[in-house]
């Protein structure tokens, strides 16, 4: 399915390229009424990053989040900056359909455990961002991208496996906010290698011709982001493409 996204600082839509909020496009200051455009038109998830929550949690935008996820009719995910139980628990009650959890799937492992048992894994998603290397090795960087973390995404991926992992967001941080296409290759490995899991692509879509591309590679959700805000095509057009494969 076409999982469009929007990435939210002080209830603005905006994209950071390549993760550095130093370089940041704002989309003006209307995130629901897009939200509910892009369920309008057939979106059957929505995907949110709270970019001030990941920045500083204490400064989490949930009564913004409660507001946008009331004003749709489709499962909306949210990610940005989850650290704690709390803050897992705090989405969940807002209304969120799915908590996406990014470093802290690499730093506290067992924490995360507790949480796959607390709240199920149908909740969860877990967010990997992959720095493939000259060996092609997938390693997964954490801290918004700042570092490597030494940890592939196959172990992370064989290690929630036992708490029954079931959603998982893999972005190719090199593919990030510049329209130039996915990493196919890297969803068809990952997809054929755990057919158990739902991998979300996220990441380079510029294009129709790059939705079509992942038709193939067994991905279950394309996380479509700045393509949708820039106009080069819109939800309804990506759908068709998903579906016409």
């Amino acid at each position: 399915m076409i999982i469009p996204a929007l990435d939210l600082i002080d209830g603005t839509v905006v994209r950071l390229h390549q993760g550095d909020y130093g370089q940041q496009r704002d989309y003006g200051t209307d995130p629901l009424p897009r939200l509910q455009d892009y369920a309008a038109q057939g979106a059957e998830v929505l995907h949110l990053v709270d970019l001030t929550g990941a920045k500083d949690p204490a400064k989490r935008q949930i009564p913004l989040i409660k507001t946008l996820v009331a004003g749709v009719t489709v499962p909306v995910q949210v990610g940005g900056g989850v650290r704690t139980e709390d803050d897992v628990a705090a989405l969940l009650d807002a209304g969120v359909s799915r908590v996406v959890i990014g470093s802290t799937a690499v730093k506290s492992p067992e924490q995360l455990k507790g949480w796959f048992t607390r709240f199920g894994a149908e909740k969860l998603v877990l967010a990997l961002d992959v720095r493939i290397d000259d060996q092609g090795n997938k390693q997964v960087a954490v801290s918004g991208w700042q570092e490597n973390s030494g940890v592939t995404l196959e172990a992370l991926v064989d290690a929630y496996l036992p708490v029954g992992l079931k959603h998982v967001l893999c972005t190719d941080i090199s593919r990030d906010g510049t329209l130039a296409g996915s990493n196919v290759s890297l969803y068809e490995e990952v997809c054929a290698r755990y057919p158990q899991v739902a991998f979300q692509s996220s990441g380079g879509i510029g294009g129709l011709d790059d939705i079509a591309a992942l038709r193939g590679t067994g991905v279950r959700g394309v996380i479509v982001g700045r393509a949708l805000l820039e106009g080069k095509f819109n939800v309804t057009e990506a759908i068709q493409c998903w579906q016409n494969g």
